[in-house]
């Protein structure tokens, strides 16, 4: 009565079971039953609800060849404490090396295995090949960081041997790491985000950056820990390779969770309890509360209780210092709290408006103080400082940028001198819509095609410069929107006549001079898209993108800034979008111009309604 697993013509047979009763689902090559509780077929790399807990089954006595790979290949599926019976299926010195923990490469689909092992001559009778293929579409390292690729065909080969003085076939040669579909991946880890400190000065404080990796959603079948100590042990370890040189972390180098913690959660207070190693024993008030701030933000989400408070233990378990939810704002990673919720957009007249957050007014649509709302000049594209102080508008044209205050008290009505002008002979050659990070720094990007530069004002007010992006290599800037942290960028890039989706790492040098400002180690972060034309920071890690897939409609979806796609990502569809809104603070509305529709809303658990009929660049802040 199990279920048949064929694909790409295989022919590979696996029973899987599924006890609902207790929300078990046991997996064998040889399809083993239980014998109580209502029976249903499944198969494991089907997606299905992540709580359902899935067993490895030994392989039976005298199993063939096909059965002892598929089961092996079924059982990395599975919650198998320490792969014990996952190991079951490789010869002893196998076992003993093979390590599942190294990494793990995610393909689109389960692999397939060659139906016909390759015998190898004289030892035919005893050793066997088997060739495993697939769509390799991204891998995740051995610090949980995910990393897509674009689908490239994946090839891997097992070894099998009968073994000595029985007719059992083992695998002797296995490579290390985990294989795993994508709906099985999917099933198994969950994204979360890790907290760092900003390197260097941000915005007068101490700003926090998401570091997004994947962790079990269960137990980790390697260390027994469970989905909460997972990632707090990952965040004292450190961040990922890719966000270390624009990040600090306030644990002392060396510290670790307490030997034998396997499971945090909080207590009956919504207080939970982190035990940490000799080497955190010395921090200093300061230092300790910013520990603690990091480990706050990092698992808020990741309990069913909110924790509201956090306590840092000594090695020796005495108290190192407490945080509570409210005295770490003063480290929030974002603005979402009382930050701004305004937007701003460019009407029929090119002057620029306001649309008052809930909390400062109607919600009717007012020009902004100062030359941008009612000057002579006609703007296309406009962006806003997060502090609302200052805004930084292209022309119609597209080949001036102004920057002015939109502040009722400092507003002039002059407009100020041009501070970038593009030479481009083409409108579409020249500036793209301006952007402002977390650190009051205001973006650009001049797409000439004779001399195509990202410039950076410092403050908004300070001399255009160069910024170096070694990795771009022939692609054009299109679009550019800075994250609230000020440490990464998102970039449209053209290339080849394809738009894509890439992050980079803003890299400071000397942040007492602000010079020497780079953009380096571009990575995808929407490879499932063959062409991205909008995308908006939506958070703390991720991206809401406008984009199709190779042959596909238009869609709008989230996508984490790794490039990984949550499940839920795909958003109700509107009609042409050209441009997408988001803010810092995700419960924010989602805002598009469309071109049927004028500029749209998107509240969550809602469907798109028109906000203005005329109208485009609407933005928030940033």
């Amino acid at each position: 009565m199990g279920a048949d697993r064929r694909e790409g013509g295989r022919g590979r047979t696996v029973g899987l079971v599924a006890l609902l009763g207790c929300g078990v689902v046991l997996l064998s090559a040889c399809g083993s039953m239980p014998v109580t509780g209502d029976i249903k077929a499944v198969d494991a790399s089907q997606p299905g609800d992540s709580q359902v807990q899935v067993y490895a089954v030994a392989p039976r006595d005298n199993a063939t060849p096909d059965e002892v790979v598929d089961g092996f290949l079924e059982s990395m599926t599975s919650d198998d404490p320490g792969f014990r019976t996952t190991r079951k299926y490789l010869t002893k010195e196998a076992s003993r090396t093979w390590k599942p923990s190294a990494f793990t490469t995610v393909l689109s689909k389960a692999p397939n295995r060659s139906d016909r092992p390759v015998r190898d001559g004289d030892r035919s009778s005893t050793e066997l090949t088997y060739t495993l293929t697939g769509e390799k579409v991204a891998t995740v390292d051995a610090q949980s960081a995910y990393r897509p690729v674009a689908p490239t065909d994946f090839n891997r080969t097992l070894h099998l041997v009968r073994q000595n003085g029985s007719k059992e076939w083992r695998i002797d040669f296995v490579p290390d790491g985990l294989l795993l579909g994508q709906s099985d991946f999917k099933r198994l880890y969950r994204s979360v985000n890790k907290y760092y400190f900003a390197s260097g000065p941000s915005a007068g404080r101490s700003m926090l950056v998401a570091d997004p990796v994947y962790v079990r959603n269960r137990t980790d079948p390697i260390t027994g820990m469970d989905t909460v100590t997972q990632t707090v042990r990952s965040l004292v370890e450190g961040p990922t390779n890719w966000l270390r040189p624009v990040v600090d972390s306030r644990f002392p180098t060396g510290t670790v969770l307490r030997k034998g913690v396997t499971a945090l959660a909080p207590d009956d207070r919504n207080v939970l309890k982190v035990p940490l190693t000799k080497k955190a024993d010395g921090a200093g008030q300061r230092s300790c509360r910013m520990m603690a701030s990091q480990v706050l933000y990092t698992v808020r989400d990741l309990t069913s209780a909110r924790v509201e408070q956090v306590e840092l233990q000594r090695s020796d378990g005495s108290t190192l210092c407490v945080l509570g939810a409210d005295q770490a704002e003063e480290f929030a990673p974002d603005s979402s709290s009382g930050g701004p919720d305004s937007q701003y957009f460019v009407d029929d007249k090119g002057h620029v408006q306001r649309i008052p957050g809930s909390t400062r007014g109607s919600g009717d649509p007012e020009p902004v103080a100062g030359p941008l709302g009612n000057g002579p000049v006609q703007m296309s594209t406009v962006g806003v400082a997060r502090d609302e102080q200052l805004a930084a508008a292209v022309s119609q044209n597209s080949a001036v940028l102004y920057v002015s205050s939109v502040s009722s008290v400092d507003a002039q009505g002059q407009l100020p001198a041009p501070t970038v002008i593009s030479k481009a002979k083409k409108p579409e050659d020249r500036l793209s819509a301006p952007s402002w990070d977390g650190r009051g720094d205001l973006w650009v990007a001049d797409r000439n095609p004779d001399d195509p530069r990202l410039l950076r004002l410092a403050g908004g007010t300070g001399k255009p410069l160069d910024v170096a992006v070694p990795g771009l290599g022939g692609a054009r800037i299109e679009a550019l929107r800075l994250s609230a942290d000020g440490v990464r960028i998102a970039l449209l890039l053209t290339e080849g006549g394809h738009t894509t989706l890439k992050i980079g790492r803003i890299e400071r040098r000397d942040p007492d001079t602000k010079q020497d400002v780079s953009v380096v180690a571009l990575r995808q972060a929407a490879p499932q898209l063959a062409d991205v034309t909008a995308m908006s920071w939506s958070g703390r890690s991720r991206l809401v993108v406008v984009g199709k897939e190779q042959g596909g409609v238009q869609q709008v979806r989230y996508v984490q800034a790794d490039g990984s796609a949550p499940a839920s990502g795909v958003l109700p569809g509107a009609n042409q979008v050209s441009s997408v809104a988001a803010a810092d603070d995700e419960q924010l509305p989602l805002m598009a111009d469309t071109e049927d529709d004028g500029v749209v809303m998107l509240s969550p658990g809602d469907n798109w309604q028109t906000v203005l009929k005329e109208g485009s660049s609407l933005v928030y802040p940033g």
